[in-house]
């Protein structure tokens, strides 16, 4: 007795892949869409456009699409230099909730590292961060005059007694004129210009500070008493 058997073929089908769709809360509906467009002046320019001209064409492209839809351009401001795609940046100064999540969750970057100020008195030199700073003999005369009196308020008139006993009278200075010696020498100190401390209506003083390093002569300062 002959049997046969039969096959049949079982075609497999690929599963379909079911589209990720954003959670929308109930109730809602859509009424816009917000497309950010990174590109600074530079990049507009080497295209032979400017940021308005590009605008006022996406405006009349939706003008022409949907004549009745409303449009409203906000420009992206950042500090000059941000780093970073130019897209990120403008979601970022536009407040885009997911871009500022993402900026919140990243970590916090470690603060920049300085050498510091070293007021080397055997030299007459001043090193903020391991460069030389172009301070004048007479503002470093006077930070000098502060520093080896560390931690005690020193009066203008003592300062123009010490500092410029040996002027004429003509060109003997007065306390405004301490006051812009110090205003010169704090503007080249520049993020240690708390270095030389003001007590106001008396005069100015030098206090030890962490990242302050005197090198001393190894010979006693002349004005050192």
């Amino acid at each position: 007795m002959t049997r046969s058997y039969s096959t049949q073929a079982v075609e497999a089908t690929e599963p379909v892949p079911q589209r990720h769709l954003r959670a929308v809360p109930a109730g809602t509906e859509p009424r816009g869409f917000v497309l950010y467009v990174g590109i600074d002046d530079a990049k507009a320019a080497a295209a032979g456009t400017d940021l308005g001209a590009i605008v006022e064409q996406l405006k009349k492209l939706t003008a022409q699409l949907v004549p009745t839809a409303e449009t409203y351009a906000a420009v992206a401001l950042a500090p000059a230099g941000a780093g970073g795609r130019d897209v990120d940046v403008v979601r970022l100064a536009l407040q885009d909730p997911s871009a500022l999540a993402k900026h919140r969750q990243a970590p916090e970057p470690e603060p920049e590292k300085r050498a510091g100020v070293v007021i080397d008195l055997s030299r007459k030199r001043l090193v903020l961060d391991e460069e030389t700073a172009g301070v004048t003999y007479k503002e470093f005369e006077l930070l000098q005059y502060l520093v080896l009196r560390e931690g005690r308020t020193i009066e203008r008139a003592e300062l123009i007694s010490a500092l410029w006993s040996d002027s004429d009278d003509e060109d003997a200075p007065n306390e405004r004129t301490i006051d812009v010696h110090v205003r010169r020498l704090r503007s080249k100190l520049g993020a240690y210009e708390d270095v030389v401390r003001t007590v106001r209506g008396v005069g100015y003083r030098f206090d030890r500070h962490a990242d302050v390093s005197v090198r001393y002569a190894s010979t006693p300062s002349p004005d050192f008493f």
